[in-house]
C-alpha cells in the first residue's frame, strides 16, 4: 500500500470499457478525492499512471502505459491541445478537427521536405516526405494507406499528401501534369461523393491513386483505380442524406439554354433527388462547385461536346426517376429520357415494362408488375451512372497517364494513396458492408504483418536475438470469407449463378458449410435471415436479405439491346464492357491492389473523428475507442507486448533512475552506458541494453527494488516535515486516522506478470482465437518408393518450387501432388467457360495417359472419331475451345475424345493426347496437371510415361512467364534420365520459339528413347550430309550445320527444301522449325489413309535467292552447287527462257541446250571454274524468276489488275505480281521504289568531283570506307571524271545497272519516283497518268495514306475548287476567288493528312500543263499553299526539286523560301488573295495607335505577331518592343492577339458569322488593329518620349478620368491643369470653358465633391502655376505624377461577386506587376492584393471568372463581369508567366528569363518595356 499525494495521476475504470484518467485532489479540510479527465469524481479501483500518459507523447510507441487507455487518453490530451497529428511508430494517426488550421502552408513544404521522420512534430507532411524521400533514395515504389470512418478526414487527407507530392515535385517540372492530376479530385468528388449523415463530403467508393515519378523525381503520370461505387444512392438515400454532388452542381450551374435543352427545373423537382428531405448542403456552394468541375474538365481535355454528353446522361437519370408507372407513354419525364437517351421510345416503354427471356423453343415476354417496373428502372438508372463513372475514371487516366501507356511502367517509380472505406458495423448490415469489411481484412493483415516486420527490424538494429513470436493474425477469417473451398464469397456467387438461387438457399449453403467455423456465426433458426463474422474488429451481423440481387447487378438483355441500338455514342460506349458478378468483380480489383500494395513500402495513416456531431473541441471517447479497435491499432501494442515492450534512450533512463546509484558521481559523457546500468539494474532484472536504448521483458525485480527505495525516501521526508513541523505533523496524522476512506489501500502495485495474467476485453481476445488447424509445411525429405525413390524435386525452401507455384496460384483447395482422380475444377483460373471444360477433359487425358485410372473397354468408333478430330485439329491453334465447337457443342467433343482416346490409348498411340495438347490454348494449365501427377507419384510406370509427355510438350510450346521459372526449377530436379534432358529441350524451344504443327511420328520416337533425330540433307551434287535434329531445329540451323560441314561460305540464299513425293516447298534459312514440315507431311499420309511412319519425305539444300552484287570466283563451292543445281533444272525442264514464256521460237532440245553452254571450255578457251560461273550469272539474269522467293496475296488496294488474289515473287531485280508461276501481271525494279534523283552542290575543292544538276554518279567501292564519314567516292557517267561527293548532296538509286534515259528525265522524275512510291493508282488511270495534269476530277485521292480513311478520302476528292480556280473546269455558279480558297485550303489547316494532298494535287497539275492561264493561277495557288503549311518531310524534298527546276518562275523562288514556316491555322485571308491575284507578294495593312494616329506596315503571309510588333516599334523608333501587343477590335469585342499565331490567322477571327448558317464575307465585318501597351514593366515617364506620348498618356488618362485611381483633391487639381494645358496648350480664351470640360479634366466620380466654378478657379491656379510648359511637356508630368501610385499601368475590371460576405457585391480586379488586387469602387480602398505566387489556377467561361488563390489549403474567388471575361484571363495568364523575373533577386533565374524571353533584356538595362 502506497500514499499517494496532491496532484498525482492515475487510472480509474470507466463505464465504457477502458480505463481512464484520474488525479489527487485535496479539499481544504484535507480529504482526497479522485477528479477524472472529464471533471467527474470517482471512487473506483485505481492504478498509477505512468508520466508519459499524464502530459501525452507525440509518438505513442514511448507510452509507458502501452495500453488501450494509454492510446486514448493520449489522443485525448492532445486533441484538448489542438495538436491533431500523432506517431505510433511509422504509422500517423490523424483526428479531424473540424476546423481550418493554419499548418499546410508553403513555409509548411519547406520545413518537412528532406527531414527524415520524426525529426519534426508529426505531420502528414512529414509521411509524404518520408515517401518520397524513400523512393527516390532507395529506388522502391511506396504505398500510403489512409483507412478511417466517414468523416474521419480521409479523402482530405489523399488530398494534402497530394499536393504535397506536387508542390515538391513542381519545383522541377516543367509540364502540367500536376495541375492535371489536382484537378481530377474536384472531378471525382463531384460524381462520387455525397452528404451522408456523418459527413457532408463523403467519398461513396474506394479510390488508388498512383502517381509515377521519373529518376529525378518530378512526376510524369498518374493512374486512378475506382473500387465498388455506392450504385443504390443514385435511386435512394436516407433521411438527411443527399444524392452525388454533381446532380445538384448541374442543376444549379448550367445554363438557363442548357436547362431548357435538357427540360430541367430545380432539385426539388426530381425524386431522386429528394428522398433523403436534403437538397442543400451547409457549408458547399454548388453553383460554386460546378464552375470548379467543368475548369478541371477543361484543364483534363474534356471536350464540349463529351460534357454536354455526361449532362444529357445525368438529366436523362433525372428523368427517369420521375415517370409514372402506371401511364408510361404519356409522361412528359419519359420522352425527355427517351429524347436523351437517343433511344426510340417504344424501344424504351417495352424494355421498363416487360421483361422477354427464352424457353425451350420461343422467346417469351411478360409485362412487369409496378414494382418490378420500378427495379427495372432503377437497375437502368443504377447501370447508366456506374459505366459513366468508369468512364470518366478511364478518360481522366487517358489523360493523367497517357505519358506512360506507351512506355514501360517497370522504368518509373511510384507513390501509391489508397483511400479507401473503413470498417463498417451498422444496425443493419448487408453485402455493401461484407465486400467493404473483407477489404479491410485484408488490408488489416497487411498492416499487422507490417507492423510485425518493423519490429523485427528494430530488435536487428538494436543487435537482440530474435526469437520468433507466434502471433495469431486475422488468417482464419480471411480463409472464411474467400481462402478455403467453398467460402462465403465463392458460394454467394455460385448462387448468384443458379437460376433459381435465392437469399434463403444461400443462407443455408453458409450455414451448412461453415456453422463449425468459430469465426462464423449461424443463423439462430430457419426464419432468420441474419449470419455473423467475428471480424478482427468484433462481431457483425449481415442481414443476407438482397445479396444475390446486390451480387448479380444485373440488367436485362432488353434493356441490353436497347443501349445498343441508342445513337448516343457516349452510352453505348459505357456500356461496352461487360462486368463479372460485383462480388466476383470486387475480389479481382481487391486481388490486384494488394498485389501492388505488397510490392510497394508501405506507410499507414489511421484518420478518427473524435464525435459524430463535427464539433471542433468534442472527444468523444467510446466512439474514438471504437475506431481504435477498428483501426488495428492495439495490434501494434499487442506484437510490442509479446518482445520487449518497454523501451528508453540512455539519456532518458539514466534521468529517470539516476537517484538509485549509490554513488553521486555519474557523468554520461566519461562513463560508459554499460557501468551506468549495471551500477542501477540489479542482477535478478532481466533486460537488454544495447546501442541506443535499454529494453525490459521483466520488470518485476525492478519494481520491488524500485519500489523499496522509494519507501525509504518517503519515509526519510516524513521525518523530516515532522522535525520541521511536528505539530502539523500530528494534525495530518490523526486526519489520516479518523478518515475511514484512507484507512483502505489506495493503491497497490500491479507488476507485469501480473498484468499480462489479467483477463483481456472479449473483442481483444477475438484476434487471439486459435482457427482451423492448419496443416504441418510439406516435408522436404523425400518419401521413398516402393520401387525406387521418388523424385527430388519439390523443397519447399525453393524461391520458385512447384509447391509456392500451387500456393500462389491454384483455386480452391487443390494440391500440388499426385491425384487419381479427375480435378472437378481447373487448377489454374479460366474466363471461357469452354475453356474450363477442356481443362476437365485434359485431366482425364493426361490420366489416362500416365495409366493414373483404368482404361475403358476399347470401343468401335475409333475412326470416325478419328476423322472428326483430325480433321479440326491442324488449323485451329490458338483459339478457344468454345469458339472452335460453341459452348452447345462442347459435351459433344467430350464424347468424341473419350471414345477416340481409349482407343489410342489401349493401342499405345500418343497422338491424340498430343494434338487436344497442341490444341489447348491455356498451355500452362497442361504444365501443371502434369506437373501435379508427377509430384509424390509412387508408380514407377506412370511417373516414366508422365516425364515422356512432359518432354514431348516442352518441344512444342514453352510455357507462359508467370510459370517459365517455376517449371525450370522442377525440370531441373527431375530424375537423371529426364532432368537434364527435358532442361535442354525447355532452353531450345524458349530460344527458338513455340512449334506450329503438332509432333511427328519420329519425333514422338525419339521422345520415348530421350535420343536425337538422325537426318540426311541432299546436295545439289549428289553428296549426302549426316545430321542430328530436335524438337526445336530450325532451317538457319540446318543451313549453318550443312554449310561447316562442307566449307560452303557464301551462304547468302541458300535455304532449306523439303520434299514429299512430286512436291517440293522451301523452308528458308530462318526460324521456321523443321519437324513442323515433317508434321505436316505426316498430316498428308494420314488424309490419304497411310501410317505417318511410312512418310517419304526428304531434305535438301538449294539456291534460292541471289544477291545483286553476288560474284562466283568468291566461293568455288557455291558456285559449283548453283550450276548443278542449274543443270538439273534444265535437264527436267524446270528452268525455261523468257522467249518460250513469250510466245518466241522455241528454244533448242535440252542436250543441245546443255552442250552450246560448255562449248567454251570443250574449246578449252576457260577454265571450268570460270564456265560455271558464266553459266550462274547467265540463269541469275535470264531467270530471275527462278530465284525468288514466293508469296501468295490478297491485293485490297494499288494498281489495277486484273485479279485481286496473285503470287508476289521477290528477288535481286524487283518485285513481280504473277498470275501462278508463268504470267507476269506486273512488274516493279527497285529503282520505282525510292527516292532516285541526283544532285549536285557545286565546290572550289579540286579534290571533289565536277558535276552539275541531274548528272548520273556510279558510287565506287572502298575498303576503307566508314558509314559515319560524310562524302563518298564517284565517278561522273557524263564527264567519265572521278572525285569525292558529299553523301547529302546525292540521292542514291537502289541499283547496279544503268537507268534508263526516260528515268532520267529532270522536270518530271521527283513527281515519276514520289508516285511510284507514295501515290495509290487512282480508278481507270494509269501511273504515268497520276503525275501529270489532268481536266477530269480524281475519283479517288492520290496519296495512298487517305485510302483507307473514308472520311479524309472525300475530302480529298472533293478539291475540284482546285480545277476551277485553275480554270481547268467550268463553274456554274459564279463564286469569288476567296470561296475557292476557302475550299482548297480549309479542311488542310484542320486535318494535317490533307496538306500533302494538296501539294500533290498542285503539282500534278502543273506538270505538263500548256495553258499559260492554269499555269500562272496554279502558281498564285502555290504561292498560297507555301504561306499556308509545309509539305511533310517524305514530300519536301520532291517539292523543293519542283520548285528548283522552275527557275524562270518568278514565284519559284518566293515559294522555296515560305516552305520552312510552321503551319496556320486558317485558309488564306482576303487580303493575301487579292493581292496575289494582282501579283503582289507585298501586303500593307494599316495599324492605328492609342493617341488617334496610324501607319500602314509590310505584312507578308508568315508574319508573327511578334515579329509585326518588332517592326512597328523599329519603325516608332521605340526604345524597347517589349511590352507592347496587337489588338483586334471588332463592333463586338476587343482581342489581344497571341504573339505567336500568324497575323492573317488572327484576322480571319472576325470573319466568324454572329449568325450559325449564314455566311458574312470579311471585308463586311469592320474591324482595327492596334499597337498598345500591355505589360506595365518598368515604365519610368520621361526616358522615352515617344512611347509616353503615343502609348502612356492616352492609355492611362481614360483610367484616371473614369475614376479607378484612389488620389487627393490636390492631386486631382494638379492633374486637371496639365489635363487642360494638354488640351489647349497656352490659349487662355478656353477658360471659360472648364465647367463644360470637367468630364475630361476631373475624375467622372469626383467631379461634385465641388462646385464648376470651384473647379475652374483650382484648375486656371494650377494652369497658371505650370507656366512654361510645352503641350508635350504636361503630358509627361502628368504620367510622372500618377506614376508614383500603385495603381499606375492597372488593367481594371469591374465585376459583381458573392462568395466573400466580407467584401462589397460589387468590386474591382486590378491587374498589374505586383499581383491582383481587389478594390472597393466606391471608396478606393484596397481590399486584398494576390501575388501571382499564390494564384494556383484560373479559368473564364462566358462572363464568369475564377480564381483560386492559397499554397496548399485553397480558396476560390468567383465573379461575374459585364465584360468578356476571357480578357481578364489572359491579362492574369501573361503577367504571371513573366513575374518570377521581378520577384526573384537570383542571377540565374534574371539570366535564364533573360535568355528565354528577349524583352527581358530591355528590363534589366532599365529601359521601358
Amino acid at each position: 500500500m502506497v500514499m499517494l499525494r496532491k496532484g498525482e495521476w492515475v487510472w480509474v475504470d470507466s463505464v465504457i470499457g477502458a480505463p481512464i484518467g484520474a488525479r489527487i485532489k485535496v479539499t481544504p479540510s484535507g480529504q482526497r478525492f479522485l477528479v477524472d479527465d472529464e471533471g467527474k469524481e470517482q471512487e473506483a479501483s485505481l492504478r498509477v499512471m505512468h508520466p508519459t500518459s499524464v502530459e501525452g507523447v507525440d509518438d505513442m510507441i514511448k507510452l509507458g502505459d502501452m495500453n488501450e487507455a494509454g492510446l486514448l487518453r493520449n489522443l485525448l490530451i492532445r486533441h484538448k491541445q489542438g495538436i491533431i497529428y500523432t506517431y505510433t511508430g511509422s504509422v500517423l494517426v490523424a483526428v479531424n478537427p473540424y476546423q481550418d488550421f493554419p499548418i499546410y502552408s508553403a513555409d509548411q513544404v519547406r520545413l518537412y521536405h528532406s527531414r527524415k521522420l520524426g525529426e519534426l512534430p508529426p505531420h502528414i507532411f512529414a509521411i509524404a516526405e518520408s515517401c518520397y524521400f524513400n523512393m527516390t533514395r532507395h529506388l522502391r515504389n511506396q504505398c500510403c494507406i489512409i483507412s478511417g470512418e466517414s468523416g474521419a478526414g480521409k479523402t482530405e487527407s489523399t488530398k494534402l499528401i497530394l499536393q504535397y507530392l506536387a508542390a515538391v515535385s513542381g519545383q522541377q517540372s516543367e509540364q502540367r501534369i500536376e495541375q492535371q492530376i489536382l484537378e481530377s479530385n474536384p472531378i471525382l468528388e463531384a460524381f462520387g461523393n455525397a452528404k451522408t449523415i456523418r459527413n457532408d463530403n463523403s467519398s461513396r467508393f474506394g479510390k488508388y491513386l498512383e502517381i509515377f515519378f521519373n529518376k529525378d523525381g518530378v512526376i510524369e503520370a498518374a493512374r486512378v483505380e475506382q473500387y465498388l461505387l455506392e450504385k443504390s444512392r443514385v435511386c435512394h438515400q436516407a433521411l438527411e442524406e443527399r444524392n452525388y454532388h454533381m446532380f445538384y452542381c448541374m442543376l444549379v450551374g448550367i445554363t438557363a439554354e442548357e436547362k431548357k435543352t435538357l427540360r430541367l427545373g430545380d432539385a426539388k423537382e426530381y425524386n431522386f433527388l429528394t428522398k433523403g428531405n436534403c437538397i442543400v448542403c451547409e457549408g458547399r456552394d454548388d453553383a460554386k462547385d460546378y464552375i470548379r468541375i467543368r475548369s478541371a474538365m477543361k484543364i483534363l481535355t474534356f471536350s464540349e461536346k463529351q460534357c454536354q454528353e455526361i449532362l444529357k446522361l445525368l438529366a436523362a437519370i433525372l428523368h427517369l426517376g420521375n415517370i409514372e408507372q402506371s401511364d408510361v407513354s404519356k409522361s412528359e419525364h419519359f420522352s425527355m429520357a427517351a429524347s436523351l437517351l437517343e433511344v426510340e421510345k417504344s424501344s424504351l416503354e417495352r424494355s421498363l415494362t416487360h421483361r422477354s427471356f427464352m424457353t425451350n423453343r420461343e422467346r417469351v415476354t411478360k409485362p412487369l408488375s409496378s414494382e418490378q417496373a420500378s427495379d427495372c428502372r432503377d437497375a437502368l438508372v443504377k447501370a447508366i451512372y456506374n459505366k459513366l463513372f468508369i468512364w470518366i475514371v478511364e478518360k481522366i487516366n487517358s489523360v493523367i497517364y497517357k505519358k506512360l501507356s506507351n512506355s514501360p511502367k517497370s522504368s518509373y517509380l511510384s507513390i501509391g494513396l489508397l483511400d479507401i472505406f473503413g470498417f463498417e458495423n451498422f444496425n443493419t448490415n448487408s453485402f455493401e458492408q461484407l465486400c467493404i469489411n473483407f477489404a479491410n481484412e485484408k488490408l488489416q493483415q497487411f498492416f499487422v504483418g507490417h507492423i510485425f516486420k518493423l519490429e523485427q527490424e528494430e530488435y536487428l538494429k538494436e543487435d537482440i536475438v530474435w526469437n520468433n513470436i507466434n502471433f495469431s493474425d486475422n488468417q482464419n477469417i480471411l480463409d472464411l470469407l474467400a481462402g478455403k473451398s467453398c467460402n462465403l464469397l465463392a458460394l454467394i456467387d455460385e448462387e448468384s449463378h443458379f437460376p433459381k438461387g435465392s437469399d434463403s438457399t444461400l443462407l443455408n449453403k453458409m450455414n451448412q458449410q461453415h456453422s463449425r467455423d468459430k469465426s462464423y456465426i449461424a443463423s439462430r433458426s430457419q426464419y432468420d435471415t441474419n449470419f455473423g463474422i467475428q471480424h478482427f474488429a468484433g462481431v457483425v451481423y449481415y442481414d443476407s436479405t438482397g445479396f444475390l440481387e446486390k451480387n448479380r447487378d444485373a440488367i436485362s438483355s432488353d434493356i441490353i439491346k436497347m443501349v445498343e441500338m441508342s445513337k448516343n455514342k457516349l452510352l453505348r460506349q459505357t456500356f461496352e464492357t461487360e462486368l463479372s458478378t460485383n462480388g466476383g468483380q470486387f475480389r479481382q480489383s481487391l486481388d490486384s491492389l494488394m498485389k501492388a500494395l505488397s510490392a510497394c513500402q508501405p506507410f499507414f495513416i489511421r484518420c478518427f473523428k473524435p464525435n459524430n456531431d463535427k464539433q471542433s473541441e468534442v472527444f468523444d471517447r467510446e466512439l474514438c475507442m471504437r475506431q481504435l479497435r477498428y483501426s488495428g491499432m492495439m495490434d501494434t501494442i499487442r506484437i510490442r507486448n509479446l518482445g520487449y515492450p518497454i523501451r528508453h534512450t540512455f539519456e532518458e533512463f539514466l534521468k529517470r533512475y539516476r537517484v538509485l546509484l549509490k554513488t553521486t558521481i555519474c557523468n554520461p559523457k566519461t562513463v560508459s552506458h554499460d557501468a551506468v546500468l549495471l551500477m542501477i539494474i540489479p542482477d535478478s532484472v532481466y533486460c537488454r541494453f544495447h546501442k541506443i536504448s535499454v529494453i525490459f521483458v521483466e520488470l518485476k525485480m525492478l519494481l520491488l527494488h524500485w519500489k523499496q527505495k522509494r519507501e525509504a525516501v518517503i519515509l526519510l521526508q516524513a521525518y523530516t516535515r515532522g522535525l520541521l513541523a511536528r505539530k502539523t505533523a500530528q494534525r495530518m496524522r490523526n486526519d489520516v486516522r479518523n478518515d475511514e476512506r484512507f484507512n483502505k489501500p489506495l493503491i497497490s502495485f500491479v507488476t507485469v506478470e501480473q498484468r499480462r495474467n489479467m483477463p483481456e476485453p472479449a473483442d481483444e481476445t477475438s484476434a487471439e482465437t486459435p482457427g482451423p488447424e492448419i496443416p504441418p509445411p510439406m516435408s522436404t525429405t523425400p518419401i521413398p518408393s516402393l520401387e525406387e525413390d521418388d523424385d527430388e524435386f519439390d523443397e519447399d525452401d525453393d524461391q520458385f518450387s512447384f509447391y509456392k507455384f500451387s500456393e500462389l496460384n491454384f483455386q480452391g483447395n487443390a494440391t500440388h501432388t499426385h491425384v487419381t482422380q479427375r480435378l472437378r475444377q481447373p487448377l489454374l483460373p479460366h474466363d471461357d467457360e469452354g475453356d474450363t471444360l477442356a481443362c476437365l477433359t485434359l485431366s482425364w487425358i493426361i490420366l489416362r495417359f500416365m495409366g493414373d485410372i483404368p482404361e475403358p473397354k476399347s470401343l468401335d468408333t475409333t475412326s470416325q472419331a478419328s476423322s472428326t478430330i483430325s480433321h479440326h485439329l491442324p488449323n485451329k491453334q490458338g483459339r478457344r475451345l468454345s469458339n472452335l465447337v460453341g459452348l452447345d457443342q462442347v459435351n459433344a467433343l467430350i464424347v468424341h475424345l473419350f471414345l477416340f482416346c481409349v482407343c489410342l490409348i489401349c493401342h499405345g498411340s500418343y497422338w491424340f493426347c498430343l494434338s487436344f495438347v497442341f490444341l489447348f490454348p491455356c498451355r500452362d494449365e497442361i504444365y501443371c496437371q502434369i506437373c501435379k501427377q508427377l509430384v509424390k507419384n509412387k508408380n514407377r510406370k506412370s511417373r516414366m510415361q508422365g516425364w515422356t509427355l512432359l518432354s514431348i510438350c516442352l518441344g512444342i510450346f514453352p510455357p507462359t512467364e508467370l510459370f517459365m521459372k517455376y517449371l525450370e526449377s522442377f525440370v531441373r530436379k527431375g530424375p537423371s534420365a529426364y532432368g537434364a534432358y527435358c532442361t535442354e529441350r525447355l532452353r531450345r524451344i524458349i530460344a527458338n520459339g513455340e512449334r506450329k504443327e503438332l509432333p511427328c511420328w519420329i519425333e514422338l520416337q525419339a521422345a520415348k528413347s530421350k535420343e536425337p533425330i538422325d537426318v540426311t540433307v541432299t546436295l545439289m551434287d549428289d553428296r549426302t550430309i549426316s545430321l542430328q535434329l530436335e524438337s526445336a531445329s530450325t532451317s538457319a540451323e540446318v543451313c549453318q550445320a550443312v554449310a561447316e560441314k562442307t566449307n560452303l561460305k557464301d551462304t547468302h540464299g541458300f535455304s532449306l527444301y523439303i520434299s514429299l513425293y512430286d512436291k517440293m516447298w522451301s523452308l528458308g534459312s530462318c526460324g521456321k522449325h523443321v519437324l513442323d514440315a515433317v508434321s505436316q507431311c505426316e498430316q498428308e499420309m494420314r488424309r490419304q489413309g497411310k501410317h505417318e511412319r511410312d512418310t517419304p519425305w526428304s531434305l535438301s539444300l538449294r539456291k534460292e535467292l541471289f544477291t545483286p552484287w553476288h560474284d562466283c570466283s568468291e566461293d568455288p563451292i557455291s558456285t559449283d552447287l548453283i550450276y548443278r543445281q542449274v543443270i538439273k533444272g534444265i535437264k527436267s525442264a524446270d528452268y525455261t527462257s523468257e522467249k518460250e514464256h513469250n510466245g518466241g521460237a522455241a528454244p533448242q532440245d535440252k542436250s543441245s541446250m546443255f552442250v552450246s553452254m560448255q562449248a567454251p571450255f570443250n574449246n578449252g578457251k576457260q577454265s571450268r571454274e570460270s564456265v560455271k560461273g558464266e553459266l550462274v550469272d547467265s540463269a541469275r539474269k535470264e531467270w530471275p524468276l527462278h530465284f525468288s522467293k514466293f508469296y501468295e496475296v490478297t491485293m485490297t488496294s494499288g494498281p489495277p489488275l486484273p485479279k485481286s488474289r496473285f503470287f508476289v515473287a521477290v528477288n535481286w531485280s524487283g518485285i513481280f505480281f504473277m498470275d501462278g508461276r508463268e504470267k507476269r501481271l506486273l512488274e516493279l525494279p527497285y529503282i520505282e521504289m525510292q527516292e532516285s534523283l541526283c544532285l549536285f552542290v557545286p565546290t572550289d575543292d579540286p579534290m571533289f568531283l565536277v558535276c552539275k544538276r541531274g548528272d548520273l554518279l556510279l558510287v565506287e567501292k572502298d575498303e576503307e570506307y566508314s558509314p559515319e564519314e560524310t562524302w563518298i567516292k564517284a565517278t561522273n557517267q557524263r564527264t567519265s571524271s572521278s572525285g569525292a561527293v558529299y553523301k547529302d548532296t546525292v540521292q542514291f538509286l537502289p541499283t547496279l545497272t544503268r537507268p534508263t534515259e526516260d528515268m532520267l528525265v529532270e522536270f518530271p522524275l521527283h513527281l515519276i519516283l514520289f508516285s511510284s512510291l507514295l501515290f495509290g493508282a487512282s480508278k481507270g488511270v494509269g501511273r504515268e497518268k497520276l503525275w501529270s495534269s489532268s481536266r477530269e476530277p480524281l475519283k479517288q485521292p492520290l496519296m495512298k495514306t487517305l485510302v483507307g480513311n473514308s472520311d479524309l478520302s472525300n475530302l480529298a476528292c472533293n478539291l475540284l475548287p482546285i480545277l476551277k480556280y485553275m480554270g481547268d473546269y467550268p463553274i456554274k455558279h459564279s463564286r469569288s476567288p476567296v470561296e475557292l480558297t476557302d475550299q482548297i485550303f480549309g479542311p488542310a489547316t484542320q486535318h494535317e493528312a490533307l496538306q500533302d494532298e494538296i501539294y500533290c494535287q498542285i503539282m500534278r497539275q502543273m506538270t505538263s500543263n500548256n495553258n499559260r492561264l492554269s499555269m500562272e493561277r496554279g502558281w498564285q495557288l502555290m504561292w498560297l499553299c507555301s504561306g499556308l503549311f509545309p509539305p511533310s518531310q517524305n514530300l519536301m524534298r520532291h517539292t523543293q526539286r519542283f520548285l528548283e527546276s522552275r527557275p524562270r518562275e518568278p514565284l519559284a523562288s518566293v515559294c522555296l523560301q515560305r516552305l520552312l514556316k510552321k503551319p496556320r491555322k486558317l485558309p488564306p485571308h482576303l487580303v493575301e488573295v487579292d493581292a496575289i491575284q494582282q501579283n503582289s507578294t507585298m501586303i500593307f495593312h494599316k495599324v492605328h495607335f492609342p493617341n488617334d494616329t496610324s501607319d500602314i506596315f509590310e505584312v507578308a503571309s508568315t508574319t508573327t505577331i511578334k515579329e509585326l510588333c518588332y517592326s512597328i516599334a523599329s519603325h516608332l523608333k521605340l526604345n524597347s518592343a517589349d511590352g507592347y501587343s496587337l489588338y483586334l477590335k471588332t463592333p463586338n469585342k476587343v482581342m489581344s492577339l497571341d504573339e505567336e499565331r500568324y497575323f492573317f490567322d488572327s484576322l480571319r477571327q472576325t470573319s466568324d458569322s454572329p449568325k450559325k448558317g449564314k455566311r458574312v464575307r470579311e471585308a463586311n465585318v469592320p474591324y482595327l488593329v492596334i499597337f498598345k501597351r500591355k505589360l506595365w514593366f518598368n515604365v519610368t515617364p520621361g526616358k522615352d518620349q515617344v512611347a509616353d506620348l503615343t502609348f502612356h498618356f492616352p492609355q492611362e488618362m481614360p483610367k484616371y478620368l473614369r475614376g479607378n485611381h484612389n488620389c487627393t483633391k490636390e492631386d486631382m487639381i494638379t492633374l486637371g491643369g496639365l489635363l487642360f494645358r494638354s488640351k489647349v496648350d497656352s490659349d487662355r480664351s478656353q477658360f471659360v470653358m472648364i465647367p463644360r470640360m470637367l468630364s475630361e479634366l476631373v475624375p467622372a466620380d469626383k467631379i461634385k465633391i465641388m462646385s464648376p466654378e470651384d473647379w475652374k478657379k483650382h484648375i486656371i491656379s494650377s494652369y497658371n502655376k505650370q507656366s512654361g510648359i510645352t503641350l508635350q511637356e504636361a503630358k509627361i508630368a502628368f504620367l510622372r505624377t500618377i506614376s508614383s501610385w500603385p495603381t499606375f499601368g492597372c488593367a481594371f475590371f469591374e465585376v459583381k461577386q458573392s462568395c466573400e460576405p466580407s467584401y462589397p457585391s460589387t468590386v474591382m480586379i486590378a491587374i498589374s506587376k505586383q499581383g491582383v488586387s481587389l478594390i472597393n469602387p466606391t471608396n478606393k480602398e484596397l481590399l486584398v492584393m494576390h501575388k501571382f505566387s499564390r494564384i494556383l489556377e484560373f479559368s473564364s467561361k462566358g462572363n464568369f471568372f475564377q480564381m483560386t488563390v492559397g499554397t496548399l489549403m485553397k480558396s476560390s474567388f468567383v465573379c461575374e463581369t459585364t465584360q468578356v471575361s476571357n480578357r481578364l484571363s489572359q491579362c492574369i495568364l501573361f503577367y504571371k508567366s513573366v513575374w518570377p523575373y521581378f520577384e526573384s533577386s537570383d542571377y540565374e533565374m534574371k539570366h535564364f528569363l533573360t535568355k528565354s524571353f528577349p524583352f527581358f533584356s530591355g528590363l534589366r538595362n532599365g529601359g521601358p518595356p
